[in-house]
């Protein structure tokens, strides 16, 4: 067969007839609608299948709901009755302990007045007024009397409720504690021109001037008196007594001058400052729609709108009367401005403090000592967001007076009116040629001779970043920025220098909201009404120790100081949160201290139950920061909760949402990937944190639960709402 006949019969032979392929093709489309079919079948099965476990677990989840609104009354009747008992009588105790208290400052005979009695103290102020020709050291003996006088009616007003403490007495005590401040600095000032009446006497040998140091725990004097007049001096070191010296400016050198530096460890002059009054605003966000708030602390919530939902709760109000009565305190008063300003100023004083007694008894908010829109000049320093640390400098040039002579055996001094005189330095003429000049600037062309100190930072404060400088300007009764240069800080010695274009008073000072927000926070049991509180921040870990109804600083880490005098000593939460804020370790946040840092806005009223509850619950739980707690809301909190103090592992700690509606266990773990509010397998709603955890913990932990003191949940409760762990963290 030839080629060309083999190749036609191959081409016929793989030809496929037409039928077959229509019957390949309704094969082929018979079989794709079979699976299509299979798939439509298996996709209504599976939808079949979710919607069965949807509707079973709406089902259980509405069971779940029924039942816990079912016991709703129940659990907060038990929880209300379990938290006002025992922080009702921790009140109804401290009240006890005031009355006590008050008595024994009564039958008191040391010879020390009651400030709390006018006659009394009014009586001591004028006999010590009087006094006239005192030694600095009996100034200064006298001036611990007086300032625990100041800090007795200090702490009243802070620590005694509203209804105890009337408006007239605490405008009373508020006068009093003003009176004694200035007195106190006016008899500094009569001693310091006594003590330089007797400089010639007082002169040392080996340089022909006087230089003395005379102090105590509360007040040092360093003071120079320019006796030789060498034209070559510079300057004086104390550096062996009080660790400070001074750079004398040249035009001062031949001049009739002494040189006063004043260290007090309490700060009299921030409290006269506009900053320092906190700046209250209602915010500007809104929270979500329909705002539930509670009937009362522990009890139902309902919408917005309703009648009476805007009465703060009693506990609320207390606070913002007794912030008033702070803010009272702080109120300034010119000395110079004689009595009748003192006079006009003590009716201001009362004419506001019935006026914010007045707006509160409306429902609104105390009117602040300025508006938030109001804003400051560059360098004076916000008293809201930063801190005085470590006193107060006073440095004073001050003139020479006549010194006293013997003669015939008789001691004759030259009398000078008007009393200590401060020396002008720099003087106007050259105020005048360099107006608008900086300091730097001034320097360079000779026209100021700068002042320049050197001295130690105080061992008894911390510094987590390096001090600045700020000087007190009397004009506007600010803490300002300017007029400082060419600070250097030795941060191993803690040895500050800076130079001055005049005799400044100054002070160091340090942001104030430098541990906000924290990084984590723990709350652990470790026995029978004794716990811990360890709060870390960017800079330092802090741990708290609570027993009882007292609390104590128990370590602090990377701490640069000597904080032997605060840490161990057990003390009332109100004195331990001064006492910390006053070394420079402020956990605390104010009322406006959102406007200075990011925080995790919570419910208010939520966030405070919360705390209480978790006070109830600390004699067995270990509760514990969260990272989910920034991802659930303004309406929810989260909290990390393991039974016991042991250091555990991941799998032991359990996470709780509460709500204003219910509290539930949430299956997601710490370790999770993404947040859901999905219940945990096994577990229901309570309407209370402290029935969520009741439900799962041992007998042992529920038989210490019943056995937990009254002050010692008062005490947690106190330093948990005090920190706000669960908003600034």
């Amino acid at each position: 067969m030839s080629s060309k006949a083999t190749s036609a019969a191959s081409r016929k032979k793989g030809k496929v007839s037409k039928a077959e392929k229509l019957r390949l093709q309704k094969e082929e489309e018979e079989r794709r609608q079979r699976e299509e079919e299979e798939a439509r079948l298996l996709a209504e099965e599976i939808e079949a299948a979710r919607l069965e476990r949807e509707r079973l677990e709406r089902e259980e989840l509405e069971r779940l709901e029924a039942k816990q609104l079912e016991h709703r009354e129940e659990e907060l009747g038990e929880c209300r009755a379990l938290v006002e008992e025992k922080l009702e009588a921790a009140a109804r105790w401290r009240k006890d302990l005031r009355i006590r208290a008050k008595w024994d400052r009564y039958m008191l005979c040391d010879g020390s007045p009651d400030p709390t009695i006018p006659q009394e103290i009014n009586t001591f102020m004028s006999l010590w007024s009087e006094e006239a020709e005192e030694d600095f050291q009996s100034v200064l003996n006298k001036s611990c009397l007086v300032l625990s006088l100041m800090d007795e009616l200090e702490f009243l007003l802070v620590d005694t409720p509203p209804e105890e403490v009337g408006e007239a007495e605490a405008a009373q005590y508020t006068h009093t504690v003003r009176q004694l401040q200035e007195l106190l600095q006016r008899k500094f000032d009569d001693a310091t021109e006594h003590l330089l009446k007797n400089a010639a006497s007082l002169s040392d040998i080996d340089t022909g001037n006087m230089q003395k140091v005379v102090k105590n725990k509360n007040v040092t004097l360093c003071i120079w008196a320019n006796l030789k007049k060498n034209p070559r001096f510079r300057g004086y070191d104390f550096q062996e007594e009080a660790a400070i010296s001074f750079e004398l400016p040249k035009p001062l050198a031949l001049s009739n001058i002494a040189v006063r530096i004043l260290h007090t460890d309490y700060d009299h002059l921030s409290c006269h400052s506009q900053t320092f009054h906190p700046q209250v605003k209602e915010p500007d966000e809104t929270p979500p729609a329909e705002i539930l708030v509670p009937e009362n602390e522990t009890g139902d919530w309902k919408p917005e709108g309703e009648e009476g939902e805007k009465a703060a709760p009693e506990e609320e109000e207390e606070a913002a009367k007794a912030e008033e009565r702070k803010s009272v305190l702080s109120a300034p008063s010119p000395r110079e401005d004689g009595n009748e300003q003192e006079e006009k100023m003590a009716n201001e004083v009362e004419r506001k403090t019935e006026s914010a007694a007045g707006e509160a008894s409306e429902g609104q908010s105390p009117t602040p000592m300025l508006h938030e829109e109001e804003m400051l000049e560059e360098d004076v320093v916000d008293l809201r967001q930063f801190t005085s640390l470590g006193g107060v400098y006073y440095l004073d040039v001050l003139v020479l007076p006549p010194q006293c002579k013997q003669v015939k055996g008789w001691s004759m001094v030259q009398l000078v009116a008007g009393g200590l005189q401060k020396f002008p330095y720099p003087q106007e003429s050259i105020l005048s040629s360099s107006l608008g000049v900086s300091l730097q600037e001034k320097d360079m062309e000779g026209l100021i001779s700068p002042v320049g100190v050197t001295f130690r930072v105080p061992d008894n404060v911390i510094f987590f970043e390096e001090p600045q400088v700020a000087r007190w300007d009397p004009e506007s009764r600010n803490w300002k920025t300017d007029a400082i240069a060419n600070k250097k800080y030795n941060a191993e010695r803690r040895e500050l220098s800076f130079r001055m274009d005049a005799f400044h008073t100054f002070t160091l000072i340090q942001e104030s909201h430098l541990h906000m927000p924290y990084e984590s926070w723990e709350l652990t049991p470790k026995g029978p009404n004794e716990v811990s509180l360890t709060i870390a921040s960017a800079f330092t870990d802090i741990q708290i120790e609570i027993k009882n109804e007292q609390c104590r600083l128990a370590s602090v880490s990377s701490a640069d100081g000597d904080l032997s005098d605060l840490i161990g000593s057990w003390m009332t939460p109100l004195r331990l949160r001064a006492a910390m804020k006053r070394v420079g370790l402020n956990i605390f946040p104010a009322e406006d201290s959102g406007k200075y840092v990011s925080i995790n806005r919570k419910n208010e009223q939520l966030e405070k139950m919360a705390y209480k509850e978790m006070a109830l619950l600390s004699p067995s739980f270990t509760f514990g920061w969260s990272k989910w707690n920034h991802s659930c809301g303004y309406e929810h909190i989260i909290v990390k909760v393991r039974e016991g103090s042991g250091s555990g592992s991941e799998a032991d700690w359990s996470l709780y949402m509460v709500s204003r509606q219910r509290t539930q266990r949430l299956k997601i773990s710490e370790s999770s990937d993404t947040f859901s509010e999905d219940l945990y397998e096994g577990s229901e709603f309570h309407s209370t944190l402290y029935h969520m955890i009741r439900d799962d913990c041992s007998s042992e932990a529920t038989e210490r639960l019943h056995h937990s003191h009254h002050l010692y949940i008062d005490c947690v409760y106190q330093l948990l709402n005090a920190t706000r762990v669960l908003t600034y963290s």
